[in-house]
């Protein structure tokens, strides 16, 4: 029986001397108590020795794996295949099937066979010979180090952990400046408040201050090489009629402190950036071509890391920042954001605001694309980022000069557009308004012309007799309270007047007699009533 034993510095094959001790799993590790005992039960073989650590991690990367790599297949073909007979001792059963299916070997894998192994590992510098210890355990770390990177994914090349922390130092660094520019201008105006406002560039203001000193000293200072001419002489001129206090030296040197201060951070910071920009172009140089290198950077912070951020959809990365929006708008009913830290990127910020939205989102596609071709790719070139830039910028052009093209149909045919003709919205002033008499509605005017156009006619006499009835029934209706209180005569007379009402009522027209007929029954019947009272 042979044993595949792997170890750091390379694969061992060892032969199995007495098969009947393997038998006895319980006292086997007695046999491997001492090296002289250990070589009585097996006996190095052949030993392939690794080359580097580069070959040490792929072949244990491959065996972690359940795969064969090329020096194991390698060592395989030379050695055990030259014994088929003899049965192979393999630690993984997972193992021992691959080099079973692929080159036609019987393994072993039992209870046994890791005793074995236990005790060859307990003995291994006894048995290996021509190998320090001293070397052996260095091959050792060194490999646990490469296997542990190896499966945290982790690349001395590819370290997104350094942009994460370089860009949320770099966001610190301008707080910290802000603060201190605007501390410094505050003091100093109290002694020149006039050069606040002639330099408006914070660090030529700091490097000034810190020539200048006290104002006094403007006229016998040159400042040629902080600010032109123009502005010197002006500062010049300021100084001789400034209307700032006066302070002491011992305020002076903390001021200048100050502007010291103020200039190192802002040198440190132009490092920070161009590191910050090195780094961005080694580890997503795709990225960078998009979006730029402080979006992309603060793109891989808020995801955590490279990889985490080549997991999220295009949409996700195209509000990626804008969570609190997002959620609020979602909770109101309202528009969801159309953009989040992608908004600061150079080809949404050249954009009209009509068509931020419409780009940030095709940016959002292109960009996600880039990302995890950076993330997952093993090439390191920006080409796949400039010809997608190309292409957005293609599209921005488009839209701004809205030729759209066509979707089917001829592609490169443009999109007919309808002939703008410009509407003026202009009012004109109406003076009428000004009246406060009401005045006629119009449909009264309109009939007063139409009136005034048309001739007169004369109406006839069955139309004026219409306004007798009418007359006699208000008269009536005003009468029929008084007429319980009256005596009979009086009731006489008003049965008379009905009656003559109703002799002149017959000659009106068709129309009205209906109506007139049964205010006569009604009439009557009031009549009869009161008779009979």
């Amino acid at each position: 029986m042979l044993v595949l034993f792997e170890t750091a510095a390379g694969y061992a094959i060892f032969k199995v001397l007495d098969e009947q001790k393997l038998q006895e799993v319980d006292s086997l590790w007695k046999e491997f108590e001492t090296p002289e005992k250990a070589n009585k039960i097996v006996k190095l073989k052949h030993f392939e020795k690794f080359q580097d650590t580069t070959e040490a991690l792929a072949a244990a990367t491959a065996l972690v794996e359940g795969k064969i790599g090329k020096s194991l297949k390698k060592v395989l073909k030379k050695v055990v295949a030259k014994e088929a007979h003899e049965q192979l001792a393999i630690h993984d059963a997972k193992l021992g099937g691959v080099i079973k299916e692929k080159l036609n070997l019987s393994c072993v894998h039992s209870p046994a066979v890791a005793e074995l192994m236990r005790g060859i590992r307990n003995q291994m510098e006894g048995l290996i010979t021509g190998l320090p210890p001293r070397d052996f355990s260095a091959m050792s770390l060194g490999l646990a180090h490469s296997l542990s990177r190896y499966k945290l994914k982790f690349s001395p090349d590819k370290v997104d952990t350094m942009i994460v922390q370089a860009i949320s130092l770099l966001d610190d660094l301008d707080k910290e400046l802000n603060n201190y520019i605007m501390r410094c201008r505050e003091w100093y105006g109290w002694h020149f408040p006039e050069l606040g406002k002639i330099v408006t560039d914070n660090l030529a203001y700091c490097k000034a201050i810190r020539k200048i000193g006290d104002r006094t000293n403007v006229a016998s200072t040159d400042l040629s090489d902080i600010l032109p001419e123009e502005v010197e002489a002006e500062v010049k001129l300021a100084a001789e009629i400034s209307m700032g206090t006066e302070v002491s030296e011992q305020d002076i040197c903390n001021i200048v402190h100050l502007c010291d201060q103020v200039i190192e951070i802002s040198e440190y910071r132009a490092q920070l950036y161009d590191y910050l920009k090195n780094r961005m172009m080694a580890i997503a140089p795709n990225l960078t071509v998009m979006v730029g290198e402080l979006v992309g950077a603060r793109l891989i912070a808020h995801a955590g890391s490279l990889l985490n951020l080549a997991k999220h959809p295009a949409s996700t990365v195209q509000i990626l920042g804008a969570e609190k929006a997002l959620f609020r708008a979602l909770k109101t009913k309202r528009d969801t954001p159309k953009y989040g830290l992608i908004y600061h990127a150079s080809l949404v910020g050249q954009t009209t605001a009509k068509n931020k939205g419409k780009i940030s989102r095709m940016l959002a596609a292109k960009a996600a694309l880039a990302i995890r071709y950076d993330a997952l790719g093993e090439d390191t070139n920006a080409e796949m980022g400039v010809e997608n830039r190309a292409k957005l910028e293609v599209r921005l052009r488009q839209l701004e000069e809205k030729g759209i093209r066509r979707i089917s149909g001829a592609g490169k045919a443009l999109a007919r557009a309808d002939k703008y003709q410009h509407k003026s919205d202009v009012k004109v002033y109406d003076p009428s308004a000004d009246s406060t008499i009401p005045t006629a509605s119009k449909k009264r005017r309109f009939e007063e012309v139409e009136e005034s156009e048309e001739p007169v006619e004369v109406k006839p006499k069955k139309v004026k007799k219409e306004s007798v009835p009418q007359e006699a029934e208000a008269e009536m209706e005003t009468e029929t309270p008084k007429k319980k209180k009256k005596k009979k005569k009086e009731k006489a007379e008003v049965v008379e007047e009905p009656e003559e009402v109703a002799e002149e009522e017959v000659e009106v027209a068709p129309a009205s007699e209906e109506t007139t007929e049964k205010k006569k029954k009604k009439k009557k019947k009031k009549i009869k009533e009161e008779e009979e009272d």
